[in-house]
């Protein structure tokens, strides 16, 4: 009895879906005129009608292996990698433009101890006084990000640090050790 309600539901349901879309308008096709080019980046004046934007992250090779080379000079354990943040702009035809909003860093250094802050804020201030090195222009998008710190000492042992560079840079910069730590710190 249930089997033949939910499957006459389900007809129902799908009857009245397709329905909708059938009767749903066709949106007007764009002007030739008015598309972006699809490698230029995205502007954030395109109006709503064109884009469905969507949080992304986009890789940066270049960035990343400038940062692990100088990570691994300060830790040979450790690995760095780099990605940006922003939006995708989905537009109706299919393209998509990524479009930055911060650079965000990620350190993941293998550890015997996690309990090590001392150790850990010593080796956190060495790497943001290195990405405050980086030129300005080749981070993208208009904020600083953030520095992620893994220090992970098996799959189940880890211990997270998040420095918002901004905030370091005014607020924290010189700090080192479990001062530094003890700055950015947030227990789970």
């Amino acid at each position: 009895m249930s089997t033949k309600r939910n499957l006459a539901i389900g007809i129902i349901l799908s009857t009245a879906t397709a329905i909708a879309v059938l009767a749903a308008p066709t949106p007007p096709e764009p002007d030739s005129a008015l598309q972006a080019d699809d490698n230029a980046p995205a502007s954030f004046t395109e109006s709503a009608d064109e884009c469905a934007y969507v949080w992304a992250y986009k890789d940066a090779p270049e960035l990343t292996a400038q940062f692990n080379t100088e990570v691994k000079n300060l830790n040979s354990k450790a690995e760095g990698s780099v990605q940006f943040f922003g939006e995708d702009c989905l537009r109706s035809d299919g393209s998509v433009t990524f479009g930055a909003m911060e650079t965000d860093f990620y350190v993941r250094l293998p550890v015997d101890d996690i309990s090590q802050t001392e150790e850990f804020g010593n080796f956190a201030a060495q790497v943001m006084e290195a990405v405050t090195q980086i030129p300005r222009e080749a981070m993208e998008g208009p904020n600083y990000g953030f520095v992620e710190f893994m220090f992970e000492k098996n799959e189940t042992e880890r211990l997270v640090l998040r420095i918002p560079i901004q905030k370091y840079m005014d607020e924290a910069r010189g700090k080192v050790g479990v001062e530094l730590f003890n700055t950015f710190y947030s227990p789970p």
